[in-house]
């Protein structure tokens, strides 16, 4: 059975990973085809640990500056508010979600280094009003902060305001409670069909009457009664 996992030396910091230096054990598949070809990692020997502490110290330098950056930003973030403007319909539904490459944009034109993987976002952002949104780089280095999101152009709130729905989500339109919109309400109002009884005059349009049965159940004894008498004279 083949080895899921080996244990590579790594000659360059990887993100979420290690820094230079590190013995890191990883799968198979992610060292073959990722960590090998790009030279970021080989087989570890004492040799190679020894010759990688000057480059590793300078990596962890850098790694300590670059969280007091974070804290830094993190500090500043805090209680921030700040709002994007964009196109929508008339009930406020935006044309196209926010992301979080838009977020992470605005971010850093105001002077905060935030990347689109340091947005976390509890929810899909698709409608005009104000969300919380959770900006974190690594543990104990997050805040939250508020988006406002504001239509291109002025909503008719009160208009809004009175439209109401049905449990269906049909429109109630005032002073017609008893259609309302949608298929649904239309046909509770639709007039019974009429009783079978009112196609009865085509019907009897095409049945013998009573009257004409009669007659000829008559005429039938009449054209009987005859023979019977001629026998009785034979």
């Amino acid at each position: 059975m083949a080895n899921k996992s080996v244990e590579l030396l790594l000659t360059e910091s990887v993100e979420n990973l290690g820094i230079v230096g590190d013995v890191v054990k990883v799968r198979t598949g992610y060292a073959r085809n990722f960590l090998l070809p790009r030279n970021l990692a080989t087989t570890p020997s004492q040799e190679l640990i020894d010759s990688l502490r000057a480059k590793r110290a300078e990596a962890e330098r850098q790694m300590a500056e670059l969280r007091q950056q974070r804290q830094a930003i993190i500090s500043k973030l805090e209680g921030y508010e700040f709002e994007l403007v964009r196109s929508c319909n008339d009930m406020g539904v935006l044309y196209g979600a926010v992301t979080q490459q838009e977020i992470a944009t605005s971010l850093t034109s105001a002077g905060y280094a935030v990347r689109p993987r340091d947005v976390r976002l509890s929810e899909t952002i698709k409608r005009v009003g104000d969300y919380e949104i959770l900006v974190k780089y690594e543990t104990e280095l997050e805040t939250k902060i508020k988006l406002h999101v504001k239509a291109d152009r002025e909503l008719e709130k009160d208009e809004k305001a009175d439209m109401d729905f049905d449990d269906e989500g049909n429109l109630i339109v005032p002073g017609q409670e008893g259609r309302r919109g949608g298929r649904g309400g239309r046909r509770g109002n639709r007039p019974e069909a009429a009783p079978e009884q009112a196609s009865g005059p085509a019907d009897a349009a095409s049945a013998p009457s009573a009257d004409a049965n009669a007659d000829a159940n008559a005429d039938a004894n009449a054209d009987a009664q005859p023979k019977k008498a001629s026998k009785k004279k034979a």
